[in-house]
């Protein structure tokens, strides 16, 4: 028996937990988890539902359109394992954390390749038998430089792109043409210190707190949906070293606790927010 993830996303209105889980029982599907959330502003409703069984997918979309807002959203995932590519420039830890909990299994995901446009990560990559591809951004345009990072991506159709501090800011063209499928890691509590060299930023300003923000890319910049973020305490005493250090088990644990949530199938983009469920 297969296991699927059903996302939905509609207008909300009287009794659509039961219209929904009568068409799943019509199909003999098991539900072995489901949650809802409304957004009752906006009247949205939102569900996710895990179910086994055997179907015609096609099929129960249709029927499924039938009982919701001509406009509503439905997606039905498989229980697969999802296909994905990191991206790194020079800084070990995040990619370090994430090869390890990769190879230990518990990770639950393809790492297809990683890609750099620089060549210092080769090395650690080597060591877990994955595909490293240096893609350097010298005496190349911006396009010519996301050009050959298509080409390569396209070798591997990733479910997912996660950059694992990777230091480049992508074009909107490329952004748009990956929308919702990149991952990145900020460090910092956004909306606090957005761009570059956000320790600094803090370290600057005195603030009493650090974090990291996981969210997804998109054109504007560190303005994405925000799928998880943490923090820890500081005082005057850090240095903005210490303030670095501290900062990097941060990054490891958000961007890690990110990436479980969108394997999961359990975020909702929704506007400029999203909808974990």
């Amino acid at each position: 028996m297969n296991k699927h993830t059903i996302l939905i996303k509609t207008f909300d209105s009287k009794g659509l937990i039961y219209k929904i889980s009568n068409i799943l029982y019509k199909y003999d599907l098991n539900i072995e988890y489901n949650s809802e959330f409304v957004d009752n502003k906006n009247n949205i409703f939102f569900m996710r539902t895990v179910v086994i069984g055997n179907f015609d997918q096609s099929m129960l979309v249709k029927d499924l359109k039938l009982i919701l807002d001509k406009n509503s959203f439905i997606n039905i995932i498989n229980d697969n394992k999802k296909d994905i590519v990191l991206f790194v420039t020079k800084e070990e830890h995040v990619i370090g954390d994430l090869l390890i909990r990769y190879i230990s299994g518990a990770l639950d995901v393809n790492i297809k390749a990683v890609i750099s446009n620089h060549n210092i990560l080769k090395k650690l990559v080597d060591k877990f038998n994955i595909p490293f591809h240096h893609i350097s951004c010298n005496n190349l345009t911006k396009q010519q430089h996301e050009e050959t990072i298509i080409e390569c991506l396209d070798l591997y159709e990733p479910y997912l792109i996660v950059l694992a501090k990777y230091m480049r800011i992508f074009s909107v063209d490329f952004v748009n043409k990956y929308t919702n499928k990149i991952l990145n890691i900020h460090h910092s509590f956004l909306p606090s210190f957005i761009g570059s060299n956000p320790y600094k930023q803090a370290y600057d300003k005195g603030v009493k707190i650090i974090g990291a923000t996981a969210h997804i890319v998109t054109s504007n910049l560190d303005e994405g949906p925000i799928i998880y973020q943490d923090i820890i305490r500081i005082d005057h005493t850090y240095s903005l070293e210490k303030m670095k250090e501290y900062g990097k088990n941060v990054e490891k644990i958000v961007l890690s606790n990110a990436l479980h949530l969108l394997i999961e199938n359990r975020v909702f983009i929704n506007d400029n927010k999203t909808i974990i469920l």
